[in-house]
């Protein structure tokens, strides 16, 4: 496993990689390793803060088992400047919302994988990665989503 830490707009954040896949991001400085996927990971970063890049191009390999996975995958097809409800995913996996939100927070490679365009029903919901729901609104500012919320 190696370690890399980016400077974001929403703070630092470590990237993980293990096996040639990324398989962590958490908010935070955690590492002060290199490779050429951690380069590739902090020049897409760093273009999705500039607003140059709108899709991850990146091999992934989050942890969780089946129910998490197929959450994951799900959030992976929400496209940049879009949202969707924890109640929709819910109705489309079969699940309670209360179960998708769970499985949101456990997101181990959020902004790649987007949880932060995932709403509540009447409002932003929560969000566990850097500040919290600020660094959610950050997000969802930058790609211009959910303008009548935030």
């Amino acid at each position: 496993m190696i370690r890399a830490t980016i400077d974001t707009p929403t703070g630092p954040v470590t990237v993980e990689e293990t096996g040639g896949a990324i398989t962590r991001l958490t908010w935070g400085r955690g590492g002060g390793g290199t490779s050429p996927l951690l380069a590739e990971a902090a020049a897409q970063l760093a273009a999705y803060f500039d607003r140059r890049l709108t899709v991850f191009d990146l091999p992934l390999a989050p942890a969780g088992g089946p129910f998490q996975q197929g959450f994951l995958a799900i959030l992976r097809t929400i496209p940049y400047g879009w949202t969707r409800s924890y109640g929709e995913i819910a109705r489309q996996m079969g699940a309670p919302a209360r179960a998708i939100g769970q499985a949101c927070g456990a997101n181990p490679i959020p902004i790649l994988i987007p949880c932060h365009r995932v709403l509540g029903a009447s409002g932003l919901g929560g969000f566990s990665g850097g500040v919290g729901v600020e660094t959610k609104v950050a997000l969802l500012r930058l790609e211009g989503a959910a303008g009548l919320l935030i």
